[in-house]
C-alpha cells in the first residue's frame, strides 16, 4: 500500500494527514500549533502525531507534499531578503510602474543597455557596469532577479546575465521570462524582484521538512502545492517560490473537490485568524486572471481568485462603538483564545479572571492577557524606547493588562508591538463562546465561562448590561459569526459578478434578504452553486450560512484537514508558451519565446510557423513537468489564431500557442 503525507503550515496550525489516494481514504489526521520561530518544531508534531496514529511503515510513504501560507504572509508583512535587481534595456522611469520602486525599497538597483523589441531582434548588450559592481552586489544582497526588456519575445540577455551573477557570486537568481510569458515588464521586473526575496524563506520550510522525512527515514518525493492547486517538486519551489503565494487556499479547494465530488461551489475555509472564500468551478478553483494581488502588490503569477477576510474563530471581539444598543464586532485582530491560554499556561489564567469577576466593577482590560512571542531577538531592532520598555515588562509569560498597563498610552504602545508580531494579546473569542455551548471541549472550558462572564458584563449605551449570562453571550457570538461569514460568502459571490462596491452589501435590500424581513417588499436572494465549509469550526458556522442564504451547505468530513488533503490530491500542471506575429522585412513570420530554442525564429509561411511553435511548446512543457516532478504527464497544445478579414482576404495577425502538461507527481 502506497500513502501519502499531506502538511499544510497555516498561521493558527500546522496540519497533517496520511492518505490513501487509491481507496480515498483519510488514514490518520493531526493538528500541532504553527511554531513561527521555527517551523521545524510545529511540522514534527503535526507529521509526527499522524504517522503514529496511522502505524505507517516509512517505506508505505509514497509522496510528501506541502501547502503553505509563507509567501502570502511575508509578502503582506513586507518581510524576505535583501535582492538586487538587473535591468536590460528598462530607463529609470520604468521603476515608478507597477509599484516596482515601492516594492523594492533601498534594494540595489543596476540598469543596462540592452534588451529586444518586439519581434525579439537584440539590441547591444553591455554587461562591463554589472562585472564592475558584481562582488559589491555578491556580498550585500542574498538573491538577485534579472528582467530584461521583451525578454518574453528573446531571453538570451537574461540568460548572459544570469550565466555572470552565478557563476561570480554563487547567489540564487531568478529571470523574469522563467515566471511569465506575458508582456508588462515593469510587473514581470517586481513579480521577479518579489520571487528572489522569497527564495530563503521557502527554503527554510522545504529544510524543515526534510529534517523530518529524514528523522523518519521517508524518502518519498517531496512536493509544493503552488498558487493555482497544481503541485510541482521542492526544487522547482525553491527556485519560484513566488508561484507558492495562495498556496494554502488553492490546497483547500482542490481538497473540498476531492472530498465532496462537487465541481461547484463557493468553498469558505474558516480558520483561527481568517477566512478564505474562493470559487470551485467546473472542478477547478476560479483562477484571477489579472495575476495575484498580495500585500497591495499585482503579481503575474497565476494563482486563485481568494478573498481573505478578517474573521476567524480567534477574531477579536469587541463592541461597536458609539450605539445605544451596539452589535458585536468580530476581528479583523487575532486574539489567543483564553481557553487555550490556560492550557499552555495552567493555573496561571483562571485566578486573574475569578480576581477581576470579582470585582463590583466591569475593567475595560478585564479578560485581556499579554505574553511575549518568542521571536528571535533580532526582530526586536527598531523599537522605540517605550515599545522596548514594555515588552520586557511582559516577559515570556502571560500578565493581565489590567495589572501590566499603566495609562491609557500604555494600549498603543503594545498594539504596535502585536502589529509587529512580538507580542501576542489574549482575551475571549469565537473559540472561548463554542467553549461556553459545548461545541468545543479542547482547551478549557472554566477559562472560557469566566472570559464570557467577563464580557457579558460590559454595558451598552444605556448602561446595561450585553448579556444576561455566559451562555446568552456565547448564543449571540455565535450568530453573529454565522451572519457575518454568510456576508462575506454573498461578497465574493458578487465580487465575481463584477459587483465589488462594498456598499452594495450594506444595502437595505441586501440586508432585508439575509433577515428575512420586510411587509409589503421582501427580498430573496438567489446563489447558483453550495457553500462547501471547512476548517475546524465550520460544522458550527457554515449550515447557519447555507440557511441565511438560501442554499445548500455541505461540511465534508475531515473539512479540518481539507488543506492537507489537498496537498496530496492535487496533478502537477505546468505550460509553456510561444507566440507568432508577421516578420515585416522577410513577409514570413517570427516565432518567439522562452520555448522556443533558438529563441527567435523565422519561418516562410503561418502553418510551418504554427507547427513549429507546438512542437517547441510540447518539447518545453515536457521538461518542465519533469522539473517539476511529473511521472508520465499528459500534453496538451491549443494555438489560439488571431486574423482580420480586409477586402474579402484574410490577414493574420497573431498567434499564441500553449502546451499545457498534466499529470501526478512520479512514484518513488
Amino acid at each position: 500500500m502506497s500513502l501519502s503525507l499531506g502538511l499544510d503550515t497555516g498561521g493558527t496550525y500546522t496540519d497533517a494527514v496520511i492518505f490513501d489516494a487509491a481507496a480515498g481514504l483519510v488514514v490518520a489526521k493531526a493538528k500541532a500549533l504553527t511554531t513561527r520561530h521555527d517551523l521545524a518544531i510545529g511540522i514534527a508534531e503535526a507529521a509526527g502525531k499522524a504517522l503514529d496514529r496511522a502505524g505507517a511503515d516509512p517505506a508505505a510513504i509514497g509522496l510528501v507534499s506541502v501547502s503553505t501560507t509563507l509567501a502570502t504572509n511575508a509578502l503582506v508583512e513586507g518581510q524576505g531578503g535583501r535582492v538586487a535587481l538587473v535591468m536590460i534595456g528598462f530607463g529609470e522611469a520604468d521603476l515608478d510602474k507597477a509599484g516596482l520602486r515601492n516594492a523594492l525599497g533601498d534594494d540595489p538597483v543596476q540598469l543596462l543597455p540592452g534588451g529586444h523589441d518586439i519581434h525579439g531582434r537584440a539590441k547591444p548588450l553591455d554587461l562591463a557596469p554589472l562585472e564592475a559592481r558584481i562582488d559589491a552586489l555578491g556580498a550585500d544582497v542574498s538573491a538577485f532577479a534579472v528582467a530584461g526588456y521583451f525578454a518574453v519575445r528573446n531571453p538570451e540577455h537574461e540568460i548572459a546575465a544570469r550565466d555572470l551573477i552565478a557563476t561570480r557570486t554563487g547567489r540564487a537568481v531568478t529571470c523574469s521570462h522563467e515566471l511569465s510569458s506575458k508582456l508588462d515588464g515593469p510587473r514581470r521586473a517586481l513579480t521577479t524582484v518579489l520571487n528572489a526575496r522569497l527564495i530563503g524563506l521557502i527554503a527554510r520550510l522545504i529544510a524543515a521538512t526534510r529534517g523530518f522525512l529524514a528523522e523518519r527515514s521517508i524518502t518519498a518525493p517531496l512536493m509544493v502545492v503552488r498558487g493555482d492547486g497544481s503541485l510541482v517538486s521542492a526544487e522547482f519551489a525553491t527556485l519560484r517560490p513566488i508561484e507558492t503565494i495562495l498556496s494554502g487556499p488553492a490546497a483547500s479547494v482542490v481538497g473540498a473537490h476531492f472530498l465532496t465530488g462537487r465541481d461547484d461551489g463557493y468553498v469558505a475555509d474558516i480558520g483561527g485568524t481568517t477566512t478564505d472564500v474562493a470559487i470551485l468551478d467546473a472542478g477547478r478553483p476560479m483562477l484571477d486572471p489579472a495575476g495575484a494581488e498580495v500585500g497591495g502588490h499585482r503579481t503575474m503569477v497565476e494563482a486563485i481568485d481568494v478573498h481573505t477576510y478578517g474573521l476567524g474563530g480567534d477574531s477579536e471581539i469587541h463592541l461597536e462603538d458609539g450605539t445605544l444598543d451596539p452589535e458585536l464586532c468580530l476581528g479583523p485582530r487575532r486574539l489567543v483564545p483564553v481557553s487555550l491560554l490556560e492550557t499552555l499556561y495552567p493555573g496561571q489564567i483562571v485566578p486573574h479572571l475569578k480576581r477581576q469577576l470579582d470585582s463590583p466593577f466591569a475593567g475595560r482590560l478585564d479578560g485581556r492577557f499579554a505574553v511575549q512571542a518568542g521571536l528571535p531577538q533580532d526582530q526586536c531592532r527598531g523599537l522605540t524606547r517605550s515599545q522596548a520598555d514594555l515588552l520586557a515588562r511582559i516577559g515570556d509569560e502571560p500578565v493581565p493588562l489590567d495589572r501590566l498597563l499603566r495609562s491609557t498610552s500604555e494600549v498603543a504602545t503594545l498594539d504596535g508591538l502585536a502589529a509587529r508580531g512580538l507580542v501576542l494579546v489574549a482575551g475571549f473569542t469565537p473559540t472561548d463562546a463554542g467553549h461556553v455551548e459545548g461545541r468545543f471541549d479542547h482547551w478549557n472550558i472554566n477559562a472560557a465561562h469566566l472570559g464570557a462572564a467577563l464580557f457579558a458584563r460590559r454595558k451598552d449605551g444605556r448602561g446595561r448590561p450585553i448579556a444576561a449570562s455566559p451562555e446568552a453571550l456565547a448564543r449571540t457570538v455565535a450568530e453573529r459569526l454565522v451572519r457575518l461569514s454568510a456576508e462575506r460568502v454573498l461578497q465574493t459571490g458578487l465580487a465575481a459578478d463584477g459587483l465589488s462596491d462594498r456598499r452594495l452589501l450594506a444595502s437595505p435590500l441586501v440586508q432585508r434578504a439575509l433577515d428575512r424581513s420586510g411587509h409589503y417588499v421582501r427580498a430573496a436572494l438567489l446563489l447558483d452553486r453550495p457553500v462547501i465549509g471547512l476548517g475546524a469550526g465550520a460544522a458550527s458556522v457554515y449550515p447557519g450560512v447555507g440557511g441565511l442564504l438560501a442554499i445548500e451547505a455541505v461540511v465534508p468530513d475531515h473539512a479540518d484537514v481539507a488543506n492537507a488533503i489537498g496537498a496530496v490530491a492535487g496533478q502537477i500542471r505546468v505550460s509553456a508558451m510561444a507566440e507568432i506575429v508577421p516578420d515585416d522585412e522577410s513577409g514570413g513570420f517570427v516565432v518567439s519565446g522562452a520555448a522556443i530554442e533558438p529563441p527567435r525564429q523565422v519561418l516562410r509561411s503561418e502553418k510551418a510557423a504554427l507547427e513549429a511553435a507546438a512542437a517547441a511548446c510540447r518539447v518545453a512543457a515536457a521538461a518542465k513537468a519533469a522539473a517539476a516532478g511529473a511521472g508520465e504527464p499528459e500534453i496538451d497544445v491549443r494555438s489560439d489564431v488571431e486574423a482580420v478579414t480586409l477586402d474579402d482576404r484574410r490577414q493574420f495577425v497573431s498567434a499564441t500557442v500553449t502546451a499545457t502538461a498534466t499529470g501526478r507527481p512520479a512514484a518513488v
